[in-house]
């Protein structure tokens, strides 16, 4: 197997210490296999996305020594693409509009006949066709029809990340509950989510090993159930443990002391980067 992984951040603010421990995480795995490492922007957060991040993306990562090959995929190039795999399930009743809030899922995950996780989308709208979606509405997977769409078999891949190694599986019956139905097309029309956009676009760069953080991991199952949908093939996944402040919370893109910039902007060198995130 040729061995193709990327780096895919958005350019929404500036990368910190934990996007440096991916990059150079992927980089180093890709080179010791002889294989490829690719940079993708996934910048389909038209509202966030700005011209500024995501040059210093590319000034960030030159500087940590890190190279790829042009053209990169921008996602933003790509919306006809996503919007096309989203008629494809729309066209096979595997879609509805929701019109529910943060705060609507609250409120009805708090009544007292739901017993699931608050971020567990309860199915408010699932009874809705296509034709009553409005403006604003957001287009979500029903995991049901999804599930009886590939023979509610179960989803297999492999891990090879220090917390998850090995032969992975779920099922319907283990999922849905624990995921509800996700978010396919956001409220903005014509905008894929996450899971959409980077399922498809793995595919399309043809990536053998998706290496990420761990917060990513429970998107995984829900990924290889849309490359059973779209009959794509499933990669290796390397989720990694993820770069903590002395507090043990997790950086976020506004947590600027831990910036790169900040760093190539002192004294530190792209080798004090690399001790300081544990690969040296």
């Amino acid at each position: 197997m040729r061995f193709v992984t990327r780096f895919a951040p958005s350019p929404t603010g500036p990368l910190h210490l934990g996007h440096a421990y991916s990059a150079l995480l992927a980089h180093d795995m890709a080179r010791a296999e002889g294989g490829t490492f690719l940079l993708r922007i996934e910048d389909t957060d038209t509202e966030r996305s700005r011209p500024e991040w995501e040059a210093q993306i590319y000034d960030d990562l030159r500087w940590l020594g890190l190279s790829w090959p042009e053209p990169l995929l921008r996602q933003s190039d790509h919306l006809a693409r996503y919007d096309a795999a989203l008629a494809v399930l729309a066209d096979r009743g595997l879609l509805y509009p929701c019109s529910c809030s943060r705060a609507d899922i609250r409120a009805a995950q708090s009544a007292p006949q739901e017993g699931a996780p608050v971020a567990v989308y309860p199915g408010t709208c699932r009874g809705r066709s296509m034709e009553s979606r409005r403006p604003g509405d957001a287009l979500r997977l029903d995991l049901r029809r999804a599930f009886r769409a590939i023979g509610r078999a179960p989803l297999c891949w492999t891990e090879t990340g220090p917390d998850h190694a090995g032969a992975q599986e779920t099922r319907a019956e283990t999922l849905i509950p624990l995921s509800g139905d996700p978010v396919l097309g956001r409220k903005e029309l014509a905008t894929a989510s996450y899971l959409l956009a980077s399922t498809l676009d793995d595919a399309l760069q043809e990536i053998s090993h998706v290496i990420r953080g761990a917060d990513l991991l429970d998107f995984t199952a829900l990924q290889v159930l849309l490359q059973r949908l779209f009959e794509l093939p499933t990669p290796i996944y390397h989720h990694h443990r993820l770069i903590r402040d002395a507090a043990g919370k997790r950086l976020a893109k506004r947590d600027d002391a831990r910036a790169i910039a900040t760093y190539r902007a002192g004294d530190a060198t792209p080798a004090d980067v690399r001790r300081m995130v544990g690969l040296s």
